[in-house]
């Protein structure tokens, strides 16, 4: 509320009723998982066999014949059913599986739809802003945006499109020329999922001379690159490794974020970027913890080795509303999130509150407008000043 006159009108909306959480909360510690996937094993004539993965040897419908696949830098494992013919060494792809049918009737009912995402009747009347109160009632923060700050609740607010954040003076990235100025030299990795990278899209659209390298990529994992010759930028996104919901990929892209951060010397020059959460709300939380306690290790190595390092952590994005990746499910990642990087120097873009503090359709993948002040906050961080 930053110099506004005239009526405003609280709107209070209900995601899920306590039932509803419960039943959620139910599922999410409970099942195993709630989804599968398909792993595609190749012969050396091209012969091709699908059979099922997943993060448990128990999940794949083989328990006692499976292929295991143990990452040589987090330690983490994945289980393919074992193919009628076909070496355990010859996995070449992999894609999204089935979903499973983890509620009751009454179960579902409870979450769909009666009562979620509902608009609370009103019991505040509208509020009038006088003009002779027309002034900034919320003073934005003087200290700069720097790793290491805490963030307050309410993290920000929107006024007039654009997020004003309470924890630091974020600054607004409005012209192609003051973006270019603020990535001249550096590398920017970014490791995710499809909402992270929304944020190379979004720069690369925005900035002509950033140029997209044709890296003959024609799945959705990635890896991704552009660059800006003149200016002496490079900017990378590739999505973390499985469990990944995708088209068919393969195999031999899906590196870890570990592997990733292993490879980085690091530097005032190096930005890493990290979007984790939409695809860990289909597994109980000791997987996605498991996961951050890798990750975790890489970043604290990474900012020992070179202390200039710029790393952030984007929150995941609201948007959800299911047994598979509802609101509920990604307020708790996002509270593992802020709990594994909390005594590391690493900065927070707060993607929860950004998307769910305007009044438009909920998407897992928010509109431009959102995904802009998304990439401004970053680029406050690179560029406080």
């Amino acid at each position: 509320m930053v110099g506004i006159s005239g009526q405003a009108q609280v709107q209070v909306r209900l995601i899920h009723s306590s039932e509803a959480v419960g039943v959620l909360r139910r599922i999410w510690r409970d099942q195993w998982a709630t989804v599968d996937f398909m792993g595609y094993f190749r012969g050396l004539t091209g012969y091709e066999e699908t059979v099922t993965c997943n993060i448990n040897p128990l999940l794949t419908g083989e328990e006692e014949s499976t292929c295991h696949y143990r990452d040589e830098d987090s330690g983490e494992l994945w289980f393919c059913a074992r193919p009628p013919t076909l070496p355990c060494d010859s996995l070449v792809g992999h894609s999204s599986g089935r979903y499973w049918n983890v509620t009751t009737p009454q179960e579902e009912a409870l979450l769909l739809w009666n009562v979620t995402d509902k608009v609370l009747p009103r019991g505040i009347s509208p509020i009038w802003v006088a003009k002779e109160s027309d002034r900034s009632l919320v003073p934005s923060p003087r200290q700069l945006c720097h790793p290491g700050i805490p963030g307050p609740k309410p993290s920000g607010f929107f006024h007039r499109g654009v997020w004003h954040s309470l924890s630091c003076s974020g600054r607004s990235f409005s012209t192609v020329d003051s973006i270019l100025g603020c990535l001249a030299g550096h590398i920017i990795h970014m490791m995710g999922d499809s909402t992270l990278r929304q944020w190379w899209e979004y720069l690369c659209d925005t900035v002509p001379s950033l140029k997209p390298v044709d890296l003959h990529v024609t799945y959705q994992t990635g890896p991704l690159m552009a660059v800006e010759t003149t200016r002496n930028i490079v900017l990378h996104w590739r999505a973390h490794g499985w469990p990944l919901r995708s088209l068919r990929t393969p195999v031999a892209s899906l590196h870890s974020v570990v592997q990733e951060l292993g490879g980085l010397a690091g530097g005032p020059h190096t930005v890493v970027v990290l979007g984790l959460g939409a695809h860990f709300t289909t597994f109980p939380p000791s997987v996605f913890v498991q996961r951050l306690a890798g990750i975790r290790a890489a970043v604290a190595a990474l900012l020992a080795r070179e202390p200039h390092t710029l790393v952030v952590i984007k929150l995941a994005n609201t948007g959800y509303k299911s047994v598979y990746g509802s609101d509920w499910f990604t307020l708790q990642v996002n509270r593992l999130l802020r709990a594994a990087f909390a005594d590391l120097r690493v900065a927070f873009v707060d993607a929860w509150e950004m998307t769910s503090s305007l009044a438009l359709p909920d998407s897992i993948h928010p509109v431009r407008l959102i995904v802009q002040n998304e990439v401004d906050s970053l680029l406050s961080f690179i560029c406080p000043t």
